[in-house]
Protein backbone atom coordinates (compact mmCIF):
# COMPACT_ATOMS: atom_id res chain seq x y z
CA UNK A 1 0.00 0.00 0.00
CA UNK A 2 1.12 3.29 -1.42
CA UNK A 3 0.46 5.83 1.49
CA UNK A 4 1.29 9.66 1.32
CA UNK A 5 2.43 12.41 4.10
CA UNK A 6 -0.31 14.39 2.42
CA UNK A 7 -2.93 14.89 -0.28
CA UNK A 8 -1.45 16.36 -3.69
CA UNK A 9 1.87 14.27 -3.14
CA UNK A 10 1.93 11.86 -6.34
CA UNK A 11 0.27 8.78 -4.70
CA UNK A 12 -1.81 8.15 -7.63
CA UNK A 13 0.66 8.61 -9.98
CA UNK A 14 3.24 6.92 -8.87
CA UNK A 15 0.64 3.99 -8.40
CA UNK A 16 -0.09 4.26 -12.21
CA UNK A 17 3.83 3.85 -13.08
CA UNK A 18 3.98 1.27 -10.81
CA UNK A 19 0.98 -0.45 -12.40
CA UNK A 20 2.66 -0.61 -15.98
CA UNK A 21 6.23 -1.10 -14.49
CA UNK A 22 5.18 -4.14 -13.08
CA UNK A 23 3.37 -5.55 -15.92
CA UNK A 24 6.56 -4.55 -18.04
CA UNK A 25 7.80 -7.14 -15.69
CA UNK A 26 5.61 -9.94 -16.65
CA UNK A 27 3.36 -9.62 -13.05
CA UNK A 28 -0.51 -9.47 -13.50
CA UNK A 29 -1.31 -6.30 -11.11
CA UNK A 30 -4.07 -4.76 -10.19
CA UNK A 31 -4.45 -1.29 -8.52
CA UNK A 32 -6.82 -0.41 -5.54
CA UNK A 33 -8.30 2.22 -3.64
CA UNK A 34 -10.02 1.70 -0.92
CA UNK A 35 -11.86 4.98 -0.40
CA UNK A 36 -11.39 8.09 -2.99
CA UNK A 37 -12.96 11.58 -3.08
CA UNK A 38 -13.00 12.77 -6.55
CA UNK A 39 -15.49 14.70 -8.51
CA UNK A 40 -13.70 13.16 -11.53
CA UNK A 41 -15.13 9.68 -11.72
CA UNK A 42 -15.12 6.97 -14.73
CA UNK A 43 -17.52 5.24 -15.55
CA UNK A 44 -16.80 0.39 -15.03
CA UNK A 45 -17.23 -2.13 -17.11
CA UNK A 46 -20.54 -3.00 -14.58
CA UNK A 47 -21.68 0.54 -15.50
CA UNK A 48 -20.52 2.17 -12.10
CA UNK A 49 -18.36 4.88 -11.23
CA UNK A 50 -15.38 4.55 -9.54
CA UNK A 51 -12.23 7.52 -9.24
CA UNK A 52 -10.63 8.63 -12.94
CA UNK A 53 -7.18 7.93 -10.97
CA UNK A 54 -8.24 4.35 -10.22
CA UNK A 55 -9.19 4.03 -13.74
CA UNK A 56 -5.48 5.37 -15.54
CA UNK A 57 -4.00 2.73 -13.12
CA UNK A 58 -6.42 0.24 -14.33
CA UNK A 59 -5.19 1.32 -17.90
CA UNK A 60 -1.60 1.31 -17.04
CA UNK A 61 -2.21 -2.46 -15.89
CA UNK A 62 -3.57 -3.20 -18.75
CA UNK A 63 -6.84 -3.89 -17.40
CA UNK A 64 -10.51 -2.71 -17.77
CA UNK A 65 -11.94 -0.42 -14.68
CA UNK A 66 -14.01 -1.97 -12.20
CA UNK A 67 -16.06 -1.00 -9.35
CA UNK A 68 -14.31 -3.07 -7.27
CA UNK A 69 -11.31 -0.85 -7.60
CA UNK A 70 -12.51 1.67 -5.32
CA UNK A 71 -15.13 0.63 -3.48
CA UNK A 72 -15.98 3.85 -1.87
CA UNK A 73 -16.15 7.15 -3.84
CA UNK A 74 -16.73 10.35 -1.97
CA UNK A 75 -18.52 13.33 -4.54
CA UNK A 76 -18.69 16.75 -2.74
CA UNK A 77 -21.44 18.40 -3.15
CA UNK A 78 -20.91 21.18 -0.76
CA UNK A 79 -18.26 22.04 1.88
CA UNK A 80 -19.47 19.65 4.11
CA UNK A 81 -21.32 16.87 2.26
CA UNK A 82 -20.70 14.70 -0.64
CA UNK A 83 -22.57 11.61 -2.34
CA UNK A 84 -21.26 8.52 -1.14
CA UNK A 85 -20.93 5.84 -3.87
CA UNK A 86 -20.45 2.39 -3.00
CA UNK A 87 -19.35 -0.55 -5.11
CA UNK A 88 -19.99 1.90 -8.21
CA UNK A 89 -24.10 3.05 -7.12
CA UNK A 90 -24.84 5.56 -5.53
CA UNK A 91 -25.26 4.94 -1.23
CA UNK A 92 -26.93 7.93 -0.25
CA UNK A 93 -26.14 11.29 0.61
CA UNK A 94 -24.30 12.56 3.84
CA UNK A 95 -22.63 14.73 5.58
CA UNK A 96 -18.73 15.01 6.60
CA UNK A 97 -19.64 14.27 10.73
CA UNK A 98 -22.48 11.75 9.30
CA UNK A 99 -20.24 9.65 7.33
CA UNK A 100 -17.47 9.97 9.74
CA UNK A 101 -19.85 7.97 12.25
CA UNK A 102 -20.69 5.23 9.33
CA UNK A 103 -17.70 4.82 7.51
CA UNK A 104 -16.72 1.89 9.59
CA UNK A 105 -19.65 -0.25 8.61
CA UNK A 106 -18.28 0.41 4.96
CA UNK A 107 -15.01 -1.93 5.81
CA UNK A 108 -16.76 -5.17 4.87
CA UNK A 109 -17.76 -3.90 0.86
CA UNK A 110 -14.62 -2.75 0.76
CA UNK A 111 -12.73 -5.78 1.73
CA UNK A 112 -15.23 -7.88 -0.40
CA UNK A 113 -13.58 -5.45 -3.12
CA UNK A 114 -10.19 -6.22 -2.27
CA UNK A 115 -10.58 -9.43 -2.58
CA UNK A 116 -12.51 -9.85 -5.91
CA UNK A 117 -9.59 -7.73 -7.08
CA UNK A 118 -6.93 -9.88 -6.04
CA UNK A 119 -8.23 -13.03 -7.50
CA UNK A 120 -5.57 -13.96 -10.08
CA UNK A 121 -3.60 -11.13 -9.70
CA UNK A 122 0.23 -11.35 -8.75
CA UNK A 123 0.05 -8.14 -6.59
CA UNK A 124 -2.34 -5.51 -5.60
CA UNK A 125 -1.26 -2.15 -5.25
CA UNK A 126 -3.29 -0.01 -2.62
CA UNK A 127 -3.35 3.63 -2.82
CA UNK A 128 -3.94 5.46 0.68
CA UNK A 129 -6.15 8.85 0.65
CA UNK A 130 -5.03 11.76 2.25
CA UNK A 131 -2.59 11.15 5.16
CA UNK A 132 -2.55 8.28 7.59
CA UNK A 133 -1.06 11.13 10.37
CA UNK A 134 -4.78 12.47 10.77
CA UNK A 135 -4.54 10.72 13.56
CA UNK A 136 -7.81 12.18 14.70
CA UNK A 137 -9.68 10.18 11.73
CA UNK A 138 -7.93 6.99 12.66
CA UNK A 139 -10.98 5.68 14.50
CA UNK A 140 -13.22 3.73 11.96
CA UNK A 141 -10.79 4.61 9.17
CA UNK A 142 -11.06 2.46 5.89
CA UNK A 143 -8.63 5.01 3.65
CA UNK A 144 -5.34 4.28 5.19
CA UNK A 145 -3.82 2.21 7.99
CA UNK A 146 -7.57 1.11 9.16
CA UNK A 147 -7.91 -0.78 5.74
CA UNK A 148 -4.12 -1.72 5.87
CA UNK A 149 -4.60 -3.29 9.13
CA UNK A 150 -7.93 -4.75 8.31
CA UNK A 151 -5.96 -6.74 5.00
CA UNK A 152 -2.59 -7.19 6.83
CA UNK A 153 -1.14 -5.45 3.94
CA UNK A 154 2.25 -3.41 4.23
CA UNK A 155 2.90 0.01 3.41
CA UNK A 156 5.08 2.26 1.69
CA UNK A 157 5.22 5.93 2.32
CA UNK A 158 5.40 8.55 0.14
CA UNK A 159 5.98 12.16 0.49
CA UNK A 160 6.28 15.55 -1.70
CA UNK A 161 10.18 17.80 -1.50
CA UNK A 162 8.85 19.55 -3.89
CA UNK A 163 6.49 21.27 -1.70
CA UNK A 164 8.95 21.51 1.06
CA UNK A 165 9.05 20.13 4.80
CA UNK A 166 9.47 16.58 3.39
CA UNK A 167 12.17 15.35 6.52
CA UNK A 168 9.55 17.14 8.96
CA UNK A 169 6.43 15.67 7.17
CA UNK A 170 7.91 12.08 7.00
CA UNK A 171 9.64 12.35 10.43
CA UNK A 172 6.53 13.44 11.76
CA UNK A 173 4.14 10.69 10.51
CA UNK A 174 6.46 8.49 12.22
CA UNK A 175 6.21 10.32 15.27
CA UNK A 176 2.45 10.90 15.59
CA UNK A 177 1.48 7.05 14.79
CA UNK A 178 0.61 4.78 17.35
CA UNK A 179 3.45 1.72 17.08
CA UNK A 180 1.24 -0.69 15.49
CA UNK A 181 1.05 1.71 12.94
CA UNK A 182 4.06 2.74 12.48
CA UNK A 183 5.33 -0.86 12.56
CA UNK A 184 3.57 -1.20 9.54
CA UNK A 185 5.50 1.29 7.32
CA UNK A 186 8.11 -0.85 5.99
CA UNK A 187 10.01 1.97 3.79
CA UNK A 188 9.73 5.57 2.22
CA UNK A 189 10.12 6.99 -0.77
CA UNK A 190 11.01 11.15 -1.85
CA UNK A 191 9.13 12.21 -4.86
CA UNK A 192 9.43 15.57 -7.02
CA UNK A 193 12.85 16.40 -6.68
CA UNK A 194 14.46 18.59 -8.39
CA UNK A 195 17.53 19.57 -9.26
CA UNK A 196 21.02 17.54 -7.74
CA UNK A 197 19.55 14.29 -5.56
CA UNK A 198 22.90 14.21 -4.42
CA UNK A 199 22.40 17.13 -2.09
CA UNK A 200 19.72 15.29 -0.49
CA UNK A 201 21.84 12.30 0.51
CA UNK A 202 22.37 13.57 4.12
CA UNK A 203 18.12 13.99 4.13
CA UNK A 204 18.15 10.20 3.58
CA UNK A 205 20.15 9.16 6.03
CA UNK A 206 18.50 11.46 8.71
CA UNK A 207 15.13 10.45 7.83
CA UNK A 208 16.32 6.88 7.57
CA UNK A 209 18.01 7.27 11.62
CA UNK A 210 14.96 9.02 12.97
CA UNK A 211 12.44 6.67 11.61
CA UNK A 212 14.14 3.49 11.32
CA UNK A 213 12.38 2.96 7.52
CA UNK A 214 14.90 2.38 5.08
CA UNK A 215 14.58 4.55 1.52
CA UNK A 216 13.77 3.26 -1.72
CA UNK A 217 14.81 6.48 -3.68
CA UNK A 218 14.32 9.59 -4.64
CA UNK A 219 12.19 10.40 -7.82
CA UNK A 220 13.13 13.42 -9.72
CA UNK A 221 10.36 15.56 -10.99
CA UNK A 222 8.66 13.91 -13.91
CA UNK A 223 7.25 16.72 -15.96
CA UNK A 224 5.35 14.54 -17.93
CA UNK A 225 2.98 14.09 -15.27
CA UNK A 226 0.87 16.83 -16.68
CA UNK A 227 -0.03 14.60 -19.82
CA UNK A 228 -1.98 12.34 -17.48
CA UNK A 229 -5.39 12.53 -16.38
CA UNK A 230 -5.66 14.52 -13.06
CA UNK A 231 -7.38 13.28 -9.64
CA UNK A 232 -8.61 16.40 -8.61
CA UNK A 233 -9.05 20.20 -9.16
CA UNK A 234 -5.51 21.21 -7.82
CA UNK A 235 -3.88 18.96 -10.57
CA UNK A 236 -5.82 20.87 -13.11
CA UNK A 237 -5.07 24.35 -11.88
CA UNK A 238 -1.19 23.07 -11.92
CA UNK A 239 -1.13 21.98 -15.57
CA UNK A 240 -3.06 24.69 -16.59
CA UNK A 241 -1.26 27.01 -19.33
CA UNK A 242 -1.88 29.92 -21.69
CA UNK A 243 0.16 30.72 -24.86
CA UNK A 244 -0.25 31.60 -28.78
CA UNK A 245 -3.06 30.02 -31.00
CA UNK A 246 -6.99 29.42 -29.89
CA UNK A 247 -8.29 30.24 -26.90
CA UNK A 248 -10.26 28.21 -24.58
CA UNK A 249 -11.69 30.08 -21.85
CA UNK A 250 -12.66 27.46 -18.43
CA UNK A 251 -14.65 28.41 -15.45
CA UNK A 252 -13.44 26.99 -12.36
CA UNK A 253 -16.20 25.83 -10.84
CA UNK A 254 -16.82 24.94 -6.98
CA UNK A 255 -17.61 21.30 -7.54
CA UNK A 256 -16.38 20.68 -11.16
CA UNK A 257 -16.68 17.47 -12.39
CA UNK A 258 -14.99 14.98 -14.75
CA UNK A 259 -12.42 18.12 -15.90
CA UNK A 260 -10.25 15.35 -17.71
CA UNK A 261 -12.46 16.19 -20.64
CA UNK A 262 -10.18 19.40 -21.44
CA UNK A 263 -6.86 17.41 -21.44
CA UNK A 264 -6.89 16.44 -24.79
CA UNK A 265 -7.60 19.83 -25.73
CA UNK A 266 -4.69 21.40 -23.43
CA UNK A 267 -2.20 18.83 -25.40
CA UNK A 268 -2.93 20.53 -28.83
CA UNK A 269 -0.30 22.96 -29.00
CA UNK A 270 -2.60 25.12 -31.41
CA UNK A 271 -4.66 25.72 -28.46
CA UNK A 272 -4.57 27.69 -24.79
CA UNK A 273 -6.57 26.27 -22.25
CA UNK A 274 -7.59 29.14 -20.16
CA UNK A 275 -8.58 28.31 -16.58
CA UNK A 276 -11.01 31.54 -15.00
CA UNK A 277 -10.74 31.21 -11.42
CA UNK A 278 -13.13 32.54 -8.97
CA UNK A 279 -12.64 36.39 -9.31
CA UNK A 280 -11.75 37.10 -12.18
CA UNK A 281 -12.90 37.82 -15.59
CA UNK A 282 -13.54 35.85 -18.69
CA UNK A 283 -10.14 36.66 -21.57
CA UNK A 284 -11.57 38.88 -24.22
CA UNK A 285 -9.77 36.94 -27.14
CA UNK A 286 -11.47 33.72 -26.19
CA UNK A 287 -12.78 31.96 -29.57
CA UNK A 288 -14.72 29.19 -26.92
CA UNK A 289 -16.02 29.08 -23.33
CA UNK A 290 -16.34 25.72 -22.21
CA UNK A 291 -18.62 25.61 -19.39
CA UNK A 292 -17.30 21.71 -17.87
CA UNK A 293 -19.34 18.89 -15.76
CA UNK A 294 -20.66 19.62 -12.25
CA UNK A 295 -21.68 17.90 -9.44
CA UNK A 296 -23.90 20.59 -7.95
CA UNK A 297 -25.58 22.11 -11.37
CA UNK A 298 -28.04 24.66 -9.25
CA UNK A 299 -25.26 25.38 -7.28
CA UNK A 300 -22.54 26.21 -9.33
CA UNK A 301 -25.34 28.46 -11.93
CA UNK A 302 -25.67 30.20 -8.47
CA UNK A 303 -22.12 30.72 -8.37
CA UNK A 304 -21.37 31.64 -12.34
CA UNK A 305 -23.90 34.54 -11.57
CA UNK A 306 -21.94 36.16 -8.16
CA UNK A 307 -18.72 35.81 -10.38
CA UNK A 308 -20.65 37.96 -12.63
CA UNK A 309 -19.36 35.10 -15.10
CA UNK A 310 -23.19 35.05 -16.71
CA UNK A 311 -22.37 38.35 -18.38
CA UNK A 312 -19.33 37.74 -19.36
CA UNK A 313 -21.03 34.31 -21.27
CA UNK A 314 -23.38 36.42 -22.99
CA UNK A 315 -21.08 38.94 -23.95
CA UNK A 316 -18.91 36.53 -25.73
CA UNK A 317 -21.85 34.92 -27.28
CA UNK A 318 -23.14 38.52 -28.40
CA UNK A 319 -19.33 39.20 -30.18
CA UNK A 320 -19.76 36.03 -32.21
CA UNK A 321 -18.17 33.75 -29.75
CA UNK A 322 -18.94 29.95 -29.27
CA UNK A 323 -19.98 28.38 -26.67
CA UNK A 324 -20.14 24.58 -25.40
CA UNK A 325 -21.16 23.07 -22.69
CA UNK A 326 -20.08 19.72 -21.36
CA UNK A 327 -22.65 17.53 -18.77
CA UNK A 328 -23.94 20.09 -16.07
CA UNK A 329 -22.67 22.89 -18.31
CA UNK A 330 -25.13 21.80 -20.79
CA UNK A 331 -27.64 21.91 -17.90
CA UNK A 332 -26.54 25.71 -17.29
CA UNK A 333 -26.74 26.77 -20.76
CA UNK A 334 -30.49 26.00 -20.87
CA UNK A 335 -33.29 28.02 -20.08
CA UNK A 336 -34.43 26.86 -16.92
CA UNK A 337 -32.99 23.64 -14.83
CA UNK A 338 -36.07 22.25 -12.27
CA UNK A 339 -35.25 20.14 -9.33
CA UNK A 340 -38.72 19.32 -8.02
CA UNK A 341 -37.32 16.63 -5.49
CA UNK A 342 -34.80 18.60 -3.80
CA UNK A 343 -31.79 16.17 -5.24
CA UNK A 344 -29.28 19.38 -5.28
CA UNK A 345 -30.72 20.72 -2.37
CA UNK A 346 -33.95 22.71 -2.05
CA UNK A 347 -36.92 21.94 -4.48
CA UNK A 348 -37.52 24.58 -6.99
CA UNK A 349 -36.85 25.75 -10.69
CA UNK A 350 -34.41 27.80 -11.34
CA UNK A 351 -32.98 30.16 -14.58
CA UNK A 352 -30.30 28.73 -16.98
CA UNK A 353 -27.98 31.00 -18.78
CA UNK A 354 -30.98 30.77 -21.73
CA UNK A 355 -28.59 30.13 -24.34
CA UNK A 356 -30.03 26.98 -25.67
CA UNK A 357 -33.71 26.93 -26.45
CA UNK A 358 -34.38 23.61 -23.61
CA UNK A 359 -35.15 22.76 -20.83
CA UNK A 360 -33.84 20.26 -17.96
CA UNK A 361 -36.00 18.17 -14.89
CA UNK A 362 -33.54 16.69 -12.73
CA UNK A 363 -34.52 12.91 -11.09
CA UNK A 364 -34.95 9.71 -12.22
CA UNK A 365 -32.06 7.12 -12.25
CA UNK A 366 -28.71 8.20 -12.69
CA UNK A 367 -27.20 7.31 -16.02
CA UNK A 368 -23.43 5.59 -16.20
CA UNK A 369 -22.51 4.13 -19.12
CA UNK A 370 -20.03 3.82 -21.70
CA UNK A 371 -21.15 5.43 -25.18
CA UNK A 372 -19.92 5.33 -29.08
CA UNK A 373 -21.42 7.40 -31.69
CA UNK A 374 -20.65 9.73 -34.44
CA UNK A 375 -20.08 13.58 -34.32
CA UNK A 376 -23.52 14.55 -36.08
CA UNK A 377 -22.26 17.44 -38.17
CA UNK A 378 -18.61 15.80 -39.33
CA UNK A 379 -19.55 12.09 -38.85
CA UNK A 380 -16.61 11.89 -36.72
CA UNK A 381 -16.26 8.50 -34.55
CA UNK A 382 -16.79 9.46 -31.01
CA UNK A 383 -16.26 7.53 -27.27
CA UNK A 384 -17.02 8.20 -23.99
CA UNK A 385 -19.10 7.86 -21.11
CA UNK A 386 -22.01 9.48 -19.50
CA UNK A 387 -22.21 10.25 -15.77
CA UNK A 388 -25.80 12.43 -14.93
CA UNK A 389 -29.08 12.64 -13.71
CA UNK A 390 -31.58 14.56 -15.42
CA UNK A 391 -33.31 14.95 -19.08
CA UNK A 392 -33.04 17.58 -21.55
CA UNK A 393 -35.80 18.57 -23.81
CA UNK A 394 -36.39 21.57 -25.86
CA UNK A 395 -36.72 22.56 -29.85
CA UNK A 396 -32.89 22.71 -29.64
CA UNK A 397 -32.62 19.21 -29.02
CA UNK A 398 -33.84 18.63 -32.90
CA UNK A 399 -30.37 19.81 -33.88
CA UNK A 400 -28.07 17.36 -31.90
CA UNK A 401 -24.49 17.52 -31.56
CA UNK A 402 -23.97 13.41 -31.28
CA UNK A 403 -25.82 10.70 -33.03
CA UNK A 404 -25.09 7.85 -30.22
CA UNK A 405 -25.88 4.39 -32.22
CA UNK A 406 -29.01 5.84 -33.33
CA UNK A 407 -29.64 7.89 -30.32
CA UNK A 408 -29.35 11.42 -30.19
CA UNK A 409 -27.91 13.61 -27.62
CA UNK A 410 -27.06 17.40 -26.92
CA UNK A 411 -28.49 20.33 -28.70
CA UNK A 412 -27.30 22.97 -30.87
CA UNK A 413 -28.51 26.44 -31.12
CA UNK A 414 -29.89 28.26 -34.25
CA UNK A 415 -27.14 29.99 -35.05
CA UNK A 416 -25.10 27.48 -34.24
CA UNK A 417 -22.45 29.25 -31.85
CA UNK A 418 -24.16 27.31 -28.19
CA UNK A 419 -23.74 23.81 -28.23
CA UNK A 420 -24.41 21.19 -25.62
CA UNK A 421 -23.59 17.42 -24.67
CA UNK A 422 -24.05 14.69 -21.99
CA UNK A 423 -20.98 12.80 -22.98
CA UNK A 424 -17.54 12.77 -21.62
CA UNK A 425 -14.45 12.24 -23.19
CA UNK A 426 -15.66 13.31 -26.46
CA UNK A 427 -12.36 15.61 -26.99
CA UNK A 428 -10.13 12.13 -26.32
CA UNK A 429 -11.67 11.11 -30.08
CA UNK A 430 -9.02 12.65 -32.62
CA UNK A 431 -10.71 12.91 -35.91
CA UNK A 432 -13.49 14.60 -33.64
CA UNK A 433 -11.30 17.12 -31.71
CA UNK A 434 -10.20 17.92 -34.89
CA UNK A 435 -13.10 18.68 -36.76
CA UNK A 436 -14.56 20.55 -33.84
CA UNK A 437 -11.15 22.91 -33.68
CA UNK A 438 -11.42 23.58 -37.47
CA UNK A 439 -14.85 24.83 -36.59
CA UNK A 440 -13.02 26.82 -34.81
CA UNK A 441 -10.60 28.13 -37.43
CA UNK A 442 -7.49 25.70 -36.61
CA UNK A 443 -5.81 22.97 -37.96
CA UNK A 444 -5.23 20.87 -35.20
CA UNK A 445 -1.81 18.79 -34.95
CA UNK A 446 -1.98 14.58 -35.80
CA UNK A 447 -1.71 14.49 -31.57
CA UNK A 448 -2.77 11.01 -30.93
CA UNK A 449 -4.17 11.90 -27.36
CA UNK A 450 -5.11 7.94 -26.87
CA UNK A 451 -1.21 7.20 -27.69
CA UNK A 452 -0.21 9.94 -25.83
CA UNK A 453 -1.15 8.60 -22.48
CA UNK A 454 0.45 5.16 -23.38
CA UNK A 455 3.81 6.36 -24.11
CA UNK A 456 3.57 9.05 -20.99
CA UNK A 457 2.53 5.86 -18.76
CA UNK A 458 5.97 3.48 -20.63
CA UNK A 459 8.11 6.90 -19.98
CA UNK A 460 6.58 6.99 -15.93
CA UNK A 461 7.45 3.07 -15.52
CA UNK A 462 10.78 3.70 -16.89
CA UNK A 463 11.35 6.60 -15.07
CA UNK A 464 10.51 4.75 -11.52
CA UNK A 465 12.34 2.03 -12.59
CA UNK A 466 15.49 3.93 -13.04
CA UNK A 467 14.95 6.44 -9.81
CA UNK A 468 13.16 3.94 -7.18
CA UNK A 469 14.28 0.02 -5.63
CA UNK A 470 11.71 -2.14 -7.03
CA UNK A 471 13.31 -5.19 -6.17
CA UNK A 472 12.87 -3.75 -2.80
CA UNK A 473 9.65 -3.10 -3.52
CA UNK A 474 8.32 -6.81 -4.32
CA UNK A 475 9.92 -8.40 -1.31
CA UNK A 476 8.33 -6.05 0.86
CA UNK A 477 5.29 -7.50 -0.78
CA UNK A 478 6.24 -10.62 -0.18
CA UNK A 479 7.30 -11.56 -3.86
CA UNK A 480 10.08 -13.30 -4.83
CA UNK A 481 12.44 -11.16 -6.97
Amino acid sequence: MIQGTGSHVGKSVIVAGLCRSLVRRGLKVAPFKPQNMSNNAAVTIEGGEIGRAQALQARAAGLAPSIHMNPVLLKPETDKGAQVIVQGKRFGTLKAADYGSRKATLLPKVLESFALVGEGADIVLVEGAGSPAEVNLRAGDIANMGFADAADVPVVLLGDIDRGGVIASLVGTHAVLPDADRNRIKAYVVNKFRGDAGLFVDGVKFTEARTGWPSLGVIPWFEATRLLPAEDVLGLVDGARAGEGIVVAVPVLPRIANFDDLDPLRMEPGVSVVLVQPGEAFPGNADLILIPGSKATMADLAFVRAQGWDIDIKAHHRRGGRVLGLCGGFQMLGRTIADADGIEGTAGTVDGLGLLDVDTVLGGDKATVSVWGTHHASGEAIAGYEIHLGRTTGPDCRRPLLDLEGRADGALSADGRVAGSYVHGIFAADGFRRAWLAGLGISATDLSYEGKVEGTLDALAEHLEAHVDIDRLLAIAGLPN
